[in-house]
């Protein structure tokens, strides 16, 4: 089937269990392939038939199971820090409204007990009736200003899906049916009933599960801040020159092909290429790199970055979605929507954790009042206690909250995961395969020694130069450049061939001069025992040597080697030192690759492999029970990266590359490779960590509230104290899923 993927924004969640929930009901309708909520971003992404099922649909069954749902437009729709910075405000507005009425609530009904003063007209003892009919007539704002908590808990129960929210209607709502039982005895006259009013415990419990409620929607505000700060850096209008004059246009106006002038210090609004002028752009904010990138004609540019000193033209090549800052954002998006395998457990755990508590709830209390013997008010404290300390709040955020900041982190560093998944992935990999030319290597020849029998090593490169400018061959052009970097003056050549599988020739001054390999030299009689030395040496160093003679006398040899990148070495020994197994693959000889990986200490190398070679050669590799990593940049490791279990694709390489990979380095520097697998490694250990504290925490907790500790003569948890407990557990998990904010890579 033709399938289409849609996100969509999800109203109304407030635990793992309402995430589940959605998430059941989308992946039950007939033609949906696969839906994944995320609690954190509030989103759903769906994959589905667009022939056979609509979005209306889609939102139809969400709203059925008490949840709203609208298809997420970025272009329109309201940030996502602006949605965070509504509901955060809208949280802390709540909470000191609650607060104002349960703090004097708590005085009144608690005070007494602990020594403080009242007026005699607020003692229990003394005016019970007036203080029973306040305590009323305080809680009742409070649970107006936390209807959210009843709205939400009561229509999943009654849905037959209980989430947080449920629990906590359940067990405020059974403390204040009381309350209000024992308010009428004390109207009929019974005045001690007084004693058995637990409004108090109802306003308080509101109030704190409302203050965790601000600290946990402050917190996942943060959790996004990397993908708000790419949200801000698009330019919002362009200098558009059109019919000879520049106009202001808002970026939306702006189309591919027109030519947009950027000034210096400018943000430059479009991707392009540079069709006059030249500058260095500062591109830090979408590749992590710090230093200027230098910018001539037929530079490719990006829009957000930052122009230098210089102004260009850029001839505007890509827009809108299709830029890069937009596929940037997209990437982050996707990865921060999709669950890592890992989440499973969480998800598991939250699908039958909620009727579980409410089964433990309702045991627990009935054990203290058959069995144990004790009153019902007792009873009543042990059941709303586990109610509400048992939310699994803590649990459904302890992974999306760490890939959330983690793909961040990754982000702001020129590092994007295209998945939850492939973020888990990562931190198995045991065996990375690096491809040679482009990723190792530079991947473009360079003149790297010039040995001159009878003349300097300035005259030989001078007239070696001179006959190359005339060809069109990589190694040809390397040499120029190096001449030309030189400041060498080139000569004029006549008579200039091209000789198929030797070399060149061509005439200077009147000489006739040859360029080329052995056989070109012992064509023209030309002997070479001289230069075996220097020769012998660039074939173990992976170089190849260019001989230059005339006339049976041999002028000189110049070496050339795609030289490895500056990082490699270091690269290379760091992924050993965490125990990481490095293998080389390549098409190129097997000479030249051992050169190479000798030069990089890579013991394994694979060599003489055609394209689709590479992608079995890894398929080998993962034969033998590795979890393999792919490192590639060319068309022709797209299939390799495809077939490893993480493909990663340096950023600099080609687009089918990057659309094979699973993380993509947008600066060409090895080291992010090892930046990568830190960031993956570092984020599973927060998840680890997370889901351990939200188990550990319910797995302590729950006995705690029924009582277990008071058995055996030790303390009753306090139900406002509950409340409290589990509010601070979900903030916790956030807090700890931010360390990763500051990870050192």
């Amino acid at each position: 089937m033709a399938t289409k993927e849609e996100t969509f924004v999800i109203d109304g969640m407030t635990c793992a269990s309402c995430a589940l929930t959605v998430e059941k009901a989308v992946n039950k309708l007939a033609h949906v392939d696969k839906a994944v909520v995320n609690l954190t971003t509030e989103k759903m992404a769906v994959d589905f038939d667009p022939d056979l099922i609509s979005e209306a649909e889609i939102e139809k069954a969400v709203a059925d199971a008490g949840y709203g749902a609208t298809v997420y437009d970025p272009e329109q729709a309201q940030s996502q820090q602006e949605r965070h910075s509504t509901a955060t405000h809208k949280m802390w507005h709540r909470f000191w409204l609650s607060a104002v009425f349960a703090i004097p609530l708590l005085y009144i009904s608690m005070g007494g007990m602990m020594g403080l003063w009242l007026p005699p007209f607020l003692q229990a003892s003394q005016a019970p009736l007036t203080v029973a009919v306040l305590e009323l007539v305080l809680t009742l704002p409070v649970m107006y200003f936390g209807r959210m908590f009843y709205e939400n808990g009561l229509r999943s129960l009654f849905k037959g899906h209980p989430n947080m929210d449920s629990l906590v209607a359940v067990a405020t709502s059974a403390a204040f049916i009381y309350s209000l039982f024992g308010l009428y005895h004390v109207i009929l006259g019974h005045g001690h009933h007084v004693h058995d009013l637990y409004f108090e415990s109802v306003a308080v419990i509101l109030t704190l599960i409302t203050l965790g409620k601000y600290f946990e929607t402050l917190s996942k505000g943060r959790t996004s801040a990397a993908i708000e700060k790419l949200l801000t850096l698009s330019a919002k209008e362009a200098r558009v020159i059109r019919d000879g004059q520049e106009l202001s246009l808002p970026i939306e106006q702006v189309q591919v092909g027109d030519i947009v002038m950027v000034k210096p210090g400018e943000k430059v609004p479009v991707d392009g290429i540079v069709i006059e002028g030249q500058s260095a752009i500062d591109e830090s904010m979408l590749t992590g790199e710090s230093l200027p990138v230098d910018k001539t004609v037929d530079s490719q540019v990006y829009g957000a970055s930052i122009n230098g000193q210089g102004a260009l033209k850029i001839r505007t090549e890509k827009i809108g979605s299709d830029s890069m800052l937009s596929q940037i954002i997209k990437l982050v998006e996707d990865a921060q929507s999709t669950k890592a395998p890992i989440a499973n457990i969480a998800d598991k755990v939250s699908g039958v954790f909620v009727p579980v508590v409410m089964t433990i709830a309702l045991i627990a209390g009935l054990f203290w009042f058959f069995i144990m013997g004790q009153t019902f008010i007792f009873s009543l404290k042990i059941a709303i206690a586990v109610l509400v300390i048992a939310c699994p709040c803590a649990l459904g955020l302890a992974t999306p909250t760490a890939i959330l900041v983690g793909s961040g982190r990754a982000a702001e560093n020129g590092i994007l995961f295209k998945g939850g998944d492939s973020l888990e992935t990562a931190h198995h990999v045991d065996t990375i395969v690096f491809d040679k030319t482009g990723t190792l290597t530079q991947g473009k020849p360079e003149v790297v020694a010039v040995h001159a029998s009878d003349m300097t090593e300035a005259e030989l490169l001078t007239k070696v130069a001179s006959v190359e400018k005339l060809s069109e061959h990589p190694l040809s052009q390397a040499i120029v450049d190096k001449a030309v970097e030189n400041g060498l003056a080139l000569e004029e050549a006549s008579d200039f061939q091209s000789l198929t599988g030797l070399g060149l020739k061509a005439t200077l001054a009147g000489q006739t001069i040859y360029v080329g390999n052995g056989k070109l030299m012992a064509d023209q009689k030309i002997d070479t025992s001289s230069a075996k030395a220097i020769v012998e040496t660039a074939a173990k160093l992976g170089q190849t040597p260019i001989y230059v003679g005339k006339a049976e006398h041999l002028l000189g040899v110049i070496s050339l080697a795609d030289q490895v990148k500056a990082d490699s070495q270091a690269t290379v020994a760091k992924l050993q030192s965490l125990g990481i197994d490095v293998v080389m693959l390549t098409g190129d000889n097997a000479a030249t690759a051992s050169a190479i990986a000798s030069q990089l200490g890579i013991n394994q190398v694979i060599s003489d492999v055609l394209p689709d070679e590479k992608a079995q050669a890894i398929l080998d590799l993962k034969g033998q029970d590795r979890k393999v990593a792919m490192v590639g940049d060319g068309i022709n490791d797209a299939p390799a990266l495809a077939s490893a279990d993480i493909g990663i694709a340096m950023g600099s390489g080609t687009d089918i590359a990057i659309e094979s990979a699973d993380v993509i380095l947008m600066k060409p520097e090895l080291s992010d490779v090892v930046k990568s697998l830190t960031i993956s490694r570092k984020t599973l250990r927060i998840i680890k960590e997370n889901l351990f504290w939200a188990f550990f925490y319910n797995v302590l907790a729950i006995p705690v509230a029924m009582g277990v500790l008071y058995l055996f003569g030790g303390p009753l948890l306090n139900p406002m104290l509950a409340g409290l407990a589990m509010g601070f557990s979900s903030v916790s998990v956030i807090l700890n899923a931010l360390r990763l904010k500051w990870v050192k890579l």
